[in-house]
Parts: C-alpha cells; sequence; structure tokens
C-alpha cells in the first residue's frame, strides 16, 4: 500500500466525512432541541414561517428561543434582536479562538465559517487542531465544513417537523429537556482534565448565579467568561516551572 497523500480533492473529502462523523453523536441533543425551536413560534402565534426564517437566519437554539419569547409577548423587534445578540456574545469568543487558525483563508471562506459557526461545531473543530497529532492547515476548512453542514442541515429539517407537528405532540414528552441536553452532550466528552472541570463548574455556578442576581441574557456570557478565567488560572498553576540549573 502507497504511503502517499490522497490527492486534494480525495484528502478535503475525507476530512468533510471526519468532520460530520465527529459531530453525529450530539445530533442526539440537537435534533429534540430543533424541534422545539420549529414549534414555539407556532405556538406562540408567530407562524411556521417565523420559525423556518430563524433557523435559516439565525442558526442559533437558545437565541432563537429568546425572540420568540420577546416577540410572543408583545415586544419589539429591536428588543429581540438585542436578547439574541447578547445571548451570541460566546460566539465572539469561539470566533476569537478560531481565526488565528484560519488567518490565510479567503474573506468569502471565513464569512461561510462564521455563519455555521456553533457551540458543537466550534468544539470538534478546535480540539481537533489542538489534539496531539495536530490537524494540518488543509484539513480545517473542510473538517468544520462537514461538521457544521451536518448541524445545519439537521437543524433545519428539525425545526421544518417541530413546526408541523409540535403541536401534536404530547406534553408528558419532554420536548424542552432537549434544551440543557444539547450542551451536556457537548460538555461532558471534554471534561478530561482538572482545567477542564474547575471551568465547566465555575462557568456553570457563574451563569445560574448570574440569572439568580437578574443578568436575564447576560447570564450565559458572564458564565462563559468566568469559566474561562477560571480554567486558564488552573492550567497556569499546573504547569511546572523550570529551573536553569
Amino acid at each position: 500500500m502507497s504511503d502517499e497523500a490522497p490527492p486534494a480533492p480525495g484528502r478535503a473529502r475525507a476530512a468533510f466525512r471526519a468532520g460530520a462523523r465527529m459531530v453525529s453523536p450530539m445530533l442526539v441533543g440537537v435534533v429534540p432541541f430543533g424541534l422545539v425551536a420549529g414549534a414555539s413560534p407556532v405556538a406562540e402565534g408567530l407562524g411556521a414561517g417565523a420559525a423556518v426564517g430563524l433557523s435559516t437566519i439565525v442558526f442559533a437554539g437558545a437565541s432563537q428561543l429568546a425572540v420568540v419569547e420577546v416577540l410572543g409577548n408583545g415586544g419589539s423587534a429591536l428588543v429581540a434582536a438585542i436578547a439574541a445578540w447578547t445571548i451570541n456574545l460566546r460566539m465572539v469568543l469561539y470566533a476569537a479562538s478560531l481565526a488565528p487558525h484560519l488567518a490565510n483563508e479567503t474573506l468569502r471562506t471565513r464569512l461561510g465559517v462564521a455563519y455555521l459557526l456553533t457551540d458543537q461545531a466550534y468544539a470538534v473543530s478546535i480540539t481537533a487542531i489542538n489534539s496531539e497529532e495536530g490537524q494540518e492547515r488543509r484539513d480545517r476548512v473542510p473538517y468544520y465544513l462537514g461538521a457544521g453542514l451536518t448541524l445545519w442541515s439537521s437543524w433545519q429539517v428539525a425545526t421544518i417537523v417541530g413546526a408541523l407537528i409540535g403541536s401534536s405532540v404530547p406534553d408528558e414528552v419532554p420536548l424542552a429537556f432537549a434544551v440543557p441536553l444539547v450542551f451536556l452532550v457537548l460538555l461532558i466528552p471534554t471534561l478530561t482534565n482538572r482545567p477542564a472541570v474547575v471551568a465547566a463548574a465555575v462557568g456553570g455556578f457563574g451563569a445560574v448565579a448570574a440569572a439568580e442576581l437578574g443578568a436575564g441574557s447576560l447570564s450565559l456570557t458572564i458564565g462563559a467568561l468566568a469559566g474561562i478565567v477560571a480554567g486558564t488560572v488552573v492550567d497556569r498553576r499546573l504547569v511546572v516551572p523550570t529551573v536553569d540549573p
């Protein structure tokens, strides 16, 4: 068997499939969440068109639910947009983390990456980049697109199904549990060392505490920042300083 690398198109397809494969287990939480995102606008009287439009344009579950809640309670479109932007501030952190690894890509490619940016796509991509083997630069975008497009297509289908049949789902089916489930599915595989565990614990506590103190939609961002700071502090303290002989 030859040890030569496969041609560029074949290599890109392999990286694409690898990204799709890595994100597929997370669909166990994403698909029910998409059903909720599709059913909620219909339940609030906004219609199936609003459900599909939000999933296509916003493509962010928690932000979509915030928009639906604001509009369903008679709030303005501006307030709804501010609520969505506030919740999605964590995407700025994700984008800043990915930016150095995509610096050589074209503007069109980076815009496509930005549109498909989600918690799950970021998690599997940055894990591959920072793996012990280290992901090669030319594999990064195809891998990311494999993960991102798998999530996007699943989300759109789930939204449409939720908008069409959401009202017929029995109340005893706990679709609302999909919201925390999707983040638990994302979180658990990353708890592989002490900094990660500390970051998760501090971030979760910080978000809950901020919500209880009235931070509202900012609680997620506050929790994320608290977790990042805590994880970074623990990580640096675990590094043993070298002493010159």
